[in-house]
């Protein structure tokens, strides 16, 4: 157990931050979810539509530290690369 007032802080800011990249990631995989399920139906009106939500969605993880750009840049293209094959 941590002893000193800072670091008995940075315990609480290190559970805080965990709680919201947590979030943010889980709200990731959902968007990314509602593409792969549109895909699988083969529906590729609602897979462009949930593609166009997940890019920005999986962008922003980038800018806010849960994603690395390459891992983001990748899921991205994989995506999009599934959703053109639809046509």
């Amino acid at each position: 157990m941590a002893h000193h007032q800072s670091a008995i802080k940075r315990i609480r800011q290190t559970e805080h931050r965990t709680e919201v990249n947590r979030a943010r990631r889980s709200r990731i995989r959902t968007f990314i979810r509602k593409v792969e399920d549109a895909i699988q139906v083969g529906d590729k009106k609602k897979a462009q539509e949930a593609f166009r939500a997940a890019e920005p969605e999986i962008m922003r993880g980038v800018s806010k530290g849960v994603l690395k750009l390459n891992t983001a840049a990748r899921k991205v293209s994989r995506l999009a690369s599934r959703v053109k094959a639809l046509s």
